[in-house]
């Protein structure tokens, strides 16, 4: 089936696989279940037919892509091939970039733990977590 003909279709899933939103389709198939992409502001299960013109949001983490489908991908190609198969809304390049902004003018986050806790600090993490606060 060509991607000119009407009708035409590729499983929600697949697509946000094939346009790299994620690295397996079980991801992509998770998201959508759990909420974080809609397609046409509704919200779908992973087997939804996408079709050339639908809009589709996918949330990933703080970031937030409003696409409209410009092509069928049925598989995973290169990320330039990727590439065409959407075009992002301006709206949504302005937040994603404004978004981004401000989380660097927030700084780093608090760094973690410096490598393996010493002996007494494993101790101390053990007796925390068996509850005898001696």
């Amino acid at each position: 089936m060509k991607e000119t003909e009407t009708g035409a279709h590729t499983r929600l899933d697949k697509w946000l696989w094939a346009a790299r939103f994620f690295k397996t389709r079980s991801l992509a198939a998770e998201a959508v279940t759990g909420g974080k992409v809609h397609l046409n502001r509704a919200r779908v299960k992973p087997g939804r037919g996408v079709h050339v013109g639908d809009e589709i949001k996918v949330r990933r983490g703080p970031y937030e892509w409003v696409v409209i489908v410009a092509g069928l991908g049925k598989q995973r190609g290169p990320a330039s091939q990727a590439e065409l198969l959407y075009k992002e809304t301006e709206e949504s390049k302005q937040n994603r970039q404004t978004l981004a902004e401000q989380l660097r003018a927030q700084g780093p986050r608090e760094p973690g733990p410096k490598g393996r806790p010493s002996k007494k600090a494993r101790r101390e993490i053990i007796r925390f977590t068996r509850g005898r606060g001696e």
